[in-house]
């Protein structure tokens, strides 16, 4: 079910935490909530047009990742039986490599292309420094870039998004 080239960030235990992305309580709510009705999620976040840097949900697979794009965590939230990816360009990335993301929500509309939008609230991202600790947790290299064209397909198949 995750993306082809990658390697978790998190253990699929229910966990919010990873090295580089967390989600506030209201966040994993609404994450919940959006997975109910659309099926498996992703996050993908550009730092371009649409919202500028807000995350950006969709269903799973939806949202055609590549060799541009880095899988900076796979999230376990209670309550959803697999674990959610976010991803960010990796142009955006070489930029925030430093920083700790906490995934939150706040009222207002964000982007028509995110599945919040509807609900009259969007996903913000707050970041902070990573700490010498979790830098260290985190070594070298970085996280996978990936595709998931192949993943999504197989997915389909398994009756996830995308099916007929």
């Amino acid at each position: 079910m995750s993306p082809r080239n990658t390697r978790p960030t998190t253990p699929r235990s229910g966990t919010r935490q990873s090295p580089r992305v967390a989600l506030t309580p209201r966040a994993a709510e609404l994450v919940r909530r959006l997975r109910a009705e659309h099926g498996p999620l992703m996050f993908h976040q550009s730092g371009g047009c649409c919202d500028g840097s807000s995350p950006m949900c969709y269903p799973y697979g939806e949202f055609r990742t590549g060799a541009s794009d880095v899988l900076l965590a796979e999230l376990g939230v209670d309550g959803v039986a697999e674990p959610v990816g976010f991803w960010m360009s990796a142009d955006q990335f070489e930029r925030w490599c430093h920083t700790h993301l906490t995934v939150d929500v706040v009222p207002g509309r964000g982007s028509g292309f995110s599945l919040e939008a509807p609900e009259g609230v969007r996903f913000l991202v707050r970041s902070r420094l990573l700490t010498d600790d979790e830098t260290r947790r985190l070594g070298p290299g970085g996280p996978s870039h990936g595709d998931t064209s192949a993943d999504a397909s197989a997915h389909s198949r398994s009756g996830g998004p995308g099916r007929a």
